[in-house]
């Protein structure tokens, strides 16, 4: 919880406003409701709604705002630099890329030769063929916000 001072319009922490008031020979209480601060020539910041950011936008603090006559937080909206963006981008090819590796260990590289020597050369096409779908998802035109997977082809979803 924040507190807003009147007079200076300072905006502390519930915490740092009990210090103050206690410091300067105030009184001491259980909780801090409107009434309390109002005593106290303050008043209760509530929580402001936050914007909902693009990807490549953050949300931060921006002060406070009197609404309908209350205090609340303010937050606003800044675009991530070129840097940022890169780095979100890297972060989310790396989640794609750890997630293919986890399909690949658990449903191709892990292939029993014996199941592989009974499969049809069609069955082991269709493998090859999602295998390498698999690697080139970074080659996909939305990579790495618009993925689409690769089906799994029936033969491995039988024998997993």
């Amino acid at each position: 919880m924040e507190i807003r001072f009147k007079k200076t319009g300072t905006v502390v922490t519930e915490d740092s406003f009990r210090a103050i008031i206690k410091n300067n020979d105030g009184p001491t209480w259980n909780e801090t409701t409107p009434e309390i601060a109002e005593l106290l020539n303050a008043e209760i910041v509530l929580e402001g709604i936050q914007p909902q950011p693009t990807r490549y936008q953050t949300v931060f603090r921006d002060g406070v705002e009197q609404i309908n006559g209350q205090w609340f937080t303010k937050y606003s909206v800044a675009d991530m630099d070129a840097n940022a963006i890169a780095a979100k981008d890297a972060d989310q090819a790396s989640q794609v890329r750890s997630q293919r590796n986890v399909i690949l260990a658990d449903w191709v590289d892990r292939m029993n030769p014996l199941v592989w020597e009974v499969m049809t050369d069609e069955e082991k096409q269709e493998c090859r063929n999602f295998r390498q779908a698999l690697l080139d998802l970074s080659d996909q035109p939305g990579f790495p916000w618009n993925v689409t997977m690769p089906e799994v082809p029936t033969v491995l979803a039988k024998k997993n």
